[in-house]
């Protein structure tokens, strides 16, 4: 194919994935830019020219190893709902643009820390990217039939296609300073990849299977005479079950902490809810992604036997030698657009990383302190830029210099074990208070130099075919020095054994030191922070331990220099609306730090936020002890502020309800009024019937303000009660007399037989006034059709006990306490009560405590519900 219109072709479709990123940017509100699918969909960044040529490449030679990439995603993301849910929360909160910022926050805003995070992310992920460049490279002189790559950079297109993604992800990547604002361009665009890579994968896929071969079971059937067919498609064993587990695991924490799968996880996340989309749509997506790779690999193997063909490129010879070139177009440009949405994604990612916790901390702080704000703007604007053309750059001659004769599995499995060494460091610190930062700093140390004995020597040494003795008999000759056997383990292939030695290390060295060396107030903060977060999400910056002195005028300041004076004022005066504080407070506490600190974190990172904040402010060393009973208050501040908000709630709903059961009878009253005014010839039987209703209006008026009297009366102690010794019995049948009409309107039966005759003190007519609330409402929500209700007496604890009964549907289990609350009924009268003003158990309640009783409601088998309730006795 020429060139010439591979290269047209390339162009174009940037051109078009570069319209899809500006359109999203510009319509950033529409619901096409901000659902779920497109969510889910930007995760499968995963799915890198790795999975797209890789995978075949390992299915071919490795048989159904290849799943064990994709097995680890699909365990763990069903439990994202919980976990994502809660790193998501934590970054929201504190404006956490990176996996570095993360990581260096939780342990006190660690500066070094967040510098190691992200000098272990470049190390990882550079060699990573270069990959993504040697599969475009590979598979562009495949398609134009060249055999080499050009000496000249000049003349290699892999440059210029470099350079474009990296105008790409500058472009659209460093328009907004603050990094933890989201990039709604690039993420519909890599969406939209996502969807073209798999329509394609899964075309080449239905090509090899049903129009090259005749079904899988063909394929199946010719593929099993080749030889060591068998075995590649066995674990082989305990050994090969021990590989399988540790590839899972390691891929299970590459979904988790990949940079690039961080930003489109966690900083990118417009919503929590979109999780539940995830936890099944994506699993989905791996599994059409994969479920043609054994096919195409097999059918390679059998159509290839005799030729020399690299495994990674069946996926795009099997067209070509069958002389469909199209086909063969459509595959490369799905391998294209896997390829760039990984380097654009993880160039953004890691250019966030190197200027907030790497460039800026060590290097551009104090100048930041001292510039201004439009002029800090573009500068970090600018080291951001120029961090995405380097690692492009470095990325470019790192592929042409190491990666050349090395499989695309290979490479991309050492940066998973590099990656793999913050795992016990970030999720340590989401579940084990105790992590410290140094226990942090060391593990990630150690960790990573046993990868890089264990993995990167010997896989340098490869694949520049040095002459050494050091893989085969161990550094100074020594066996159990063994890069690839080392202690002597022999049961791993060289990925899971590097990966179970730095693990090993990286944990043991973790837990000693932490253990140890307690971390200071500040890191046992933000543990507190992330470890219960479900306690303290809400808090954010309440639950932020700080003692000292702090002025807001210098607080302004740095933050001028950063936000500007609009934005600053702005986000300020939204501070103190918020906490209720006086505008012209001099004086900066725990909250504003905290605030101030978050507003600095997305655009230079929480290390260089710390220490701008901190030196303008004169800070308090706390002890531990006073952090966490600092925390304690708190919560329990926020619990009592909590409740009184609830109660002002309920209050504002019932006299919200009281004045629209005012408003109806009077506004009734008002208009029939105003029709016997206005209309002199009215007959005799209309004027009647007006008459009768303002009469039923003015006793419904009536009642509703002595039911509110009587509530105040009965809640304050002002009631009298006239405490008597009286016949329950009495009482019960006057009660059932008085609401008897209202039964037989309802065709609802009336069971009385359990009364007992028993003497107790009580006021009769309060008592009663409780019975006929009961019964009423028994009778209201008795069953439509067969209703009963049925009251009884019993003696039970020495106290009388009279219970209420009826066949109706019950009340909701979340109800059951809350019905009695004098506020309750008001604000849930349309869904609990069709008629009445929501106050009679209100009113209950009150008279029965007034009589030191109680009163409760429960459901009962098989339907219906009871509410009994008790009063001391006088038995004679």
């Amino acid at each position: 194919m020429s060139s010439f219109l591979v290269i047209m072709v390339i162009i174009v479709y940037l051109a078009v994935i570069f319209y899809v990123a500006y359109w999203a940017e510009k319509n950033s509100k529409s619901n096409w830019v901000n659902n779920p699918y497109v969510y889910t969909l930007s995760l499968a960044v995963y799915c890198t020219a790795w999975t797209y040529y890789g995978s075949v490449g390992l299915a071919a030679t490795s048989g159904l190893k290849f799943l064990t990439i994709y097995l680890g995603p699909i365990i763990i993301i069903p439990t994202w709902i919980l976990l994502m849910r809660k790193i998501i929360r934590i970054s929201k909160g504190n404006k956490i643009s990176s996996l570095a910022d993360f990581i260096s926050l939780r342990y006190g805003n660690n500066r070094f820390l967040g510098a190691l995070v992200t000098f272990v992310c470049v190390l990882a992920i550079v060699p990573y990217i270069s990959l993504q460049l040697k599969a475009i490279s590979e598979t562009f002189n495949v398609i134009t039939n060249h055999n080499i790559v050009s000496n000249s950079i000049i003349n290699d297109t892999t440059f210029y296609i470099a350079i474009l993604l990296a105008l790409f992800a500058a472009f659209f990547g460093t328009q907004h300073t603050d990094a933890s604002e989201k990039h709604k361009g690039i993420i519909t665009a890599i969406a939209l990849e996502s969807v073209i890579k798999l329509i394609f994968f899964l075309i080449i896929g239905i090509y090899v299977t049903f129009y090259l071969f005749n079904g899988p079971t063909d394929i199946y059937v010719k593929a099993s005479i080749l030889p060591n067919f068998d075995i590649q498609q066995k674990i082989d064993g305990v050994e090969g079950g021990f590989n399988w587990f540790f590839l899972s695991l390691l891929s299970m924490i590459a979904i988790m902490l990949l940079p690039r799968q961080f930003q489109v996880t966690v900083v990118e996340n417009e919503r929590e809810k979109y999780l539940k989309k995830v936890t099944w749509l994506f699993p989905l997506y791996l599994l059409l992604f994969n479920i043609f790779v054994i096919f195409i690999a097999w059918g390679g193997n059998i159509i290839f036997q005799n030729d020399q063909v690299d495994a990674d490129l069946f996926t795009l010879m099997l067209p070509l030698q069958n002389g469909h070139e199209f086909l063969a177009l459509l595959v490369f440009l799905g391998g294209f657009s896997a390829a760039i949405s990984m380097v654009v994604i993880s160039t953004l990612a890691l250019s966030t990383m190197l200027s907030n916790n790497l460039i800026i901390p060590y290097g551009f702080l104090g100048k930041f302190s001292k510039g201004e704000s439009d002029e800090n703007t573009e500068s970090i604007k600018t080291i951001r830029r120029l961090a995405i053309f380097i690692l492009i750059i470095v990325a470019y001659f790192f592929y042409r210099s190491f990666t050349l004769d090395r499989s695309l599995v290979s490479i991309g499995l050492i940066s998973f074990v590099i990656i793999a060494q913050l795992a016990p460091s970030f999720f340590g610190g989401l579940f084990w208070r105790r992590g410290s930062s140094k226990g942090a700093i060391y593990g990630i140390i150690i960790g990573f130099l046993v990868t890089v004995y264990t993995l990167i020597i010997p896989f340098t040494i490869d694949s520049q075919l040095f002459s050494t003795s050091f893989i085969n008999e161990g550094l100074f000759g020594i066996n159990l020095l063994k890069p690839y056997e080392l202690l002597g383990l022999q049961i791993f292939e060289p990925v899971p054994h590097a990966f179970f030695w730095s693990m090993f290390f990286n944990i043991i060295v973790y837990i000693l030191i932490s253990v140890n060396i307690v971390g200071n107030y500040r890191e046992r903060n933000f543990a507190e922070m992330f470890v219960d977060n479900s306690k303290y999400a809400s808090l954010h910056e309440n639950a932020y331990v700080w003692k000292g002195e702090a002025y807001v005028k210098d607080i302004r300041k740095v933050l001028t220099r950063f936000l500007g004076e609009k934005r600053t004022e702005r986000a300020l005066n939204l501070f103190f609306m918020k906490y209720d504080i006086d505008k012209k407070t001099q004086f900066a506490d725990a909250r504003l730090v905290n605030f101030s600190e978050k507003l600095l974190t997305g655009s230079i990172g929480s290390a260089s936020s710390r220490i701008l904040i901190s030196s303008v402010i004169k800070e308090v060393e706390i002890s531990l002890p006073e952090v966490l009973n600092i925390l304690d208050e708190t919560q329990k501040a926020k619990e009592s502020n909590k409740e009184l908000q609830e109660r002002d709630k309920q209050k504002d709903d019932f006299l919200d309800t009281v004045a629209h059961e005012l408003k109806t009878p009077i506004t009734s009253i008002r208009a029939l009024s105003e029709i016997l005014l206005d209309n002199d010839d009215i007959e005799n039987e209309t004027k009647r019937k007006f008459l009768n209703s303002i009469v039923s209006e003015s006793e419904r008026v009536s009642r509703l303000i002595n039911n509110i009297l009587d509530l105040e009366k009965l809640s304050t102690g002002k009631e009298k009660l006239e405490l008597v010794e009286n016949s329950i019995k009495n009482t019960i049948q006057k009660s059932v007399d008085a609401v008897r009409q209202l039964a037989l309107n309802n065709q609802v039966y009336i069971n009385s037989e359990g009364v007992q005759d028993i003497k107790a003190v009580y006021d009769a007519d309060r008592i009663q006034q409780v019975i006929i609330n009961l019964l009423s409402n028994a009778i209201k929500f008795s069953n439509k059709n067969n209703g009963k209700v049925y009251i009884f007496n019993v003696i039970s604890n020495d106290k009388l006990e009279v219970l209420v009964e009826d066949n109706g549907r019950g009340i909701e289990e979340d109800d059951l306490k809350s019905i009695f609350n004098k506020f309750y009924q008001a604000k849930n009268q349309t869904i609990l009560k069709p008629v009445g003003s929501g106050l009679g158990l209100a009113i209950s309640k009150q008279i029965i405590k007034s009589h030191n009783g109680k009163i409760w409601a429960e459901n009962i088998k098989p339907q219906g519900a009871r509410v009994t309730f008790t009063l001391p006795i006088n038995i004679n």
